[in-house]
């Protein structure tokens, strides 16, 4: 039997109205990936994500050809509506033909009932289920199925469904549907999924506040899930409901007592609540649990040093210095070392931080002017000359002038 385009199949495959051109169809091929990539599918549905795109693609390009062949580049009503009228007598042919099979098929049972009649013992059923839910958009709720659809022969033969939910209908690959039966409750595994789908789209739109309503429907039906807990803070702190993220992130410490990912946010949270004790005992917290982190450790010392607490902050910053410098850390250090008073250590912490980060200008700028507190002016009008050479500032070109000034003036020699 040849095939018979079906241009119908195609539209509503693209979600798409005759009349159309090329560039309609270019515009319905992009929306319907945005929606139904394989790298948003949710766990285990990217392969149905994948075939869907697979159909969608095809469809579009033989809609993109006829457009091009046709005259002025515009399908009419009239030829989807021919093209239509030929896909349903060539199916009904097919029909036909099957049902004539399942004739022969069933004369053949007949048959064998009558003369081996303990041959199958199993009988032949089907359930038809008329309510369903999209498993990769469960934000669109209970859909009727409106329609089952065959795209495709032989073994390349894909089913698909147009479902009625409540932003509208869609195009739905049969693999992602979940038919629901009222009688029993789902799963809470099933739940926890199905919401959590819902928030990483809110997450990806960037609608945080969607995301954190979302989120907490996952955790009221699994509250010891941290995957849920990470996710409702990073949506609560983002959204900017600081207290919600504290209440969560309080409970994701609870539940994974033994990382120090929820102790960091934690500090980050109270730290945009202007609550450094509590930042500062979640950071020592953090870097309790990871001692080997050297960010911990400095992260620690910045904010123990905001609390002007310079022995802990000069603890914490050495430590951090030992494990892996950087040169945030190093400055850090630096300015512990000259409220503390020790001018010399101040200075070596300086000149670690230029010669691990030459190109700093922050680095430069604060050696020079630790020099200037000692008696090393030379070094350091060479340190504010190179700052300057880095970048123009204001504060080191006085500083420049000032050391130039101090500079001892000597009687050159006879």
């Amino acid at each position: 039997m040849p095939n018979v385009l079906d241009l119908e199949q195609s539209l509503l495959l693209l979600e798409l109205e005759p009349p159309f051109g090329k560039r309609e169809v270019q515009l319905a091929r992009r929306r319907m990936a945005k929606v139904w990539h394989p790298d948003i599918a949710p766990p285990g549905k990217q392969v149905e994500h994948e075939r869907h795109l697979k159909a969608i693609n095809e469809a579009a390009d033989q809609l993109e050809r006829l457009a091009e062949q046709s005259r002025g580049g515009k399908v009419s009503r009239n030829a989807v509506r021919a093209s239509a009228m030929a896909a349903r007598e060539a199916r009904a042919e097919q029909g036909r033909r099957n049902y004539e099979a399942e004739e022969r098929a069933r004369a053949h049972a007949a048959d064998r009932q009558k003369h081996d009649p303990f041959g199958a013992r199993v009988p032949d059923h089907s359930v038809v289920h008329k309510y369903a839910r999209c498993l990769s958009y469960p934000e669109w709720g209970v859909g009727t199925v409106e329609g089952i659809y065959f795209t495709g022969d032989g073994d390349d033969v894909q089913q698909w469904a147009r479902m009625r939910f409540q932003p509208g209908v869609r195009t739905v690959p049969a693999g992602s549907l979940q038919f629901v039966d009222f009688s029993t409750p789902d799963p809470g595994a099933d739940r926890v999924q199905r919401f959590m789908t819902a928030a990483q789209h809110a997450l990806a739109e960037g609608d945080f506040e969607i995301a954190a309503k979302r989120l907490i429907y996952a955790r009221d039906a699994d509250p010891e899930n941290t995957t849920v807990l990470r996710l409702l803070t990073i949506a609560f702190w983002q959204a900017g409901n600081l207290e919600a993220a504290g209440r969560s992130v309080r409970d994701w410490a609870r539940a994974d007592r033994q990382r120090p990912a929820p102790h960091r946010f934690a500090s980050r949270i109270y730290e945009d609540m202007n609550a450094l004790d509590l930042a500062a005992e979640a950071a020592d917290r953090a870097a309790a649990r990871a001692p080997g982190d050297a960010d911990a450790w400095e992260r620690v010392g910045r904010l123990r040093l905001r609390l002007m607490q310079r022995r802990a902050a000069l603890g914490a910053l050495e430590r951090a210095r030992r494990l892996g410098p950087s040169v945030d850390g190093l400055l850090d250090l630096a300015l512990a070392y000259h409220l503390a008073g020790d001018v010399g250590a101040e200075v070596s912490a300086t000149t670690q931080a230029i010669e691990m980060y030459p190109d700093s200008l922050t680095a430069w700028t604060r050696h020079a002017f630790a020099l200037a507190r000692t008696e090393r002016v030379a070094e350091g009008i060479e340190a504010a000359e190179h700052a300057l050479a880095l970048g123009a500032d204001a504060e080191v070109t006085e500083l420049l002038e000032s050391l130039r000034a101090a500079l001892p003036r000597v009687l050159p020699a006879a």
